[in-house]
């Protein structure tokens, strides 16, 4: 039986989007700073308008990536490689922050309008990481020798999956996450893990391309 999909990249994904989802970044700050400043009904709103934004980019991403594995399979395969690097770049990054004696606390100061959907679409849209997201992290986990739009709608629904526990979690404690990450010992620790994982993460990804 062949899957839409390969198995083993797409339990090496659902790895890597895990531990990318929980990350601290510009949407789960987004999510704490609407939670904190208008309640919870308004962070959902602005879960709602980041994910649309994904599914945006998941639309762009199909049709140049699908684009890109048929015509040239061979440049695919080196994107893929350089997207395990930059992934085993984000954990080192993130080890470094959790040993380094000093660390940037999480601040969720936030300017935002009437709409929490259409302020949530916005930083989204333009989050840097969902921009290095699609151009090198999502390229290692597809199988050039299958369907890209197939392999991408799959990616695409456990994504936004995960973004949306992620950041409606985040969104919903509000106050209490904001507090943790205010303290030095709690971030590093929590980067520290974040980074070992993202470099097994990484190893994998690199060894199996």
């Amino acid at each position: 039986m062949t899957f839409p999909v390969d198995p083993h990249l797409f339990a090496l994904f659902l790895g890597v989007m895990a531990v990318m989802a929980i990350t601290p970044g510009p949407a789960n700050v987004f999510a704490i700073a609407t939670g904190v400043q208008k309640g919870p009904r308004a962070a959902l709103e602005g879960v709602a308008g980041m994910n649309t934004a994904t599914l945006v980019w998941f639309g762009a991403a199909a049709l140049g990536l699908a684009a890109l594995v048929r015509a040239y399979p061979q440049a695919f395969r080196m994107l893929a490689v350089v997207g395990g690097l930059y992934v085993a770049w984000l954990g080192l990054k993130s080890l470094w922050a959790g040993l380094s004696s000093e660390g940037k606390a999480l601040h969720v100061d936030a300017r935002m309008s009437a709409s929490a959907f259409r302020d949530g679409f916005a930083v989204q849209i333009a989050n840097p990481k969902a921009i290095l997201f699609f151009t090198a992290v999502l390229p290692p986990f597809l199988d050039p020798d299958r369907a890209a739009g197939v392999q991408l709608a799959a990616f695409a629904v456990a994504t936004i999956g995960m973004d949306v526990l992620a950041m409606s979690a985040y969104g919903l404690a509000g106050a209490s996450l904001a507090r943790g990450f205010e303290r030095a010992s709690f971030r590093r620790g929590f980067a520290i893990i974040v980074g070992v994982l993202l470099l097994i993460a990484a190893a994998l990804i690199l060894t199996r391309h």
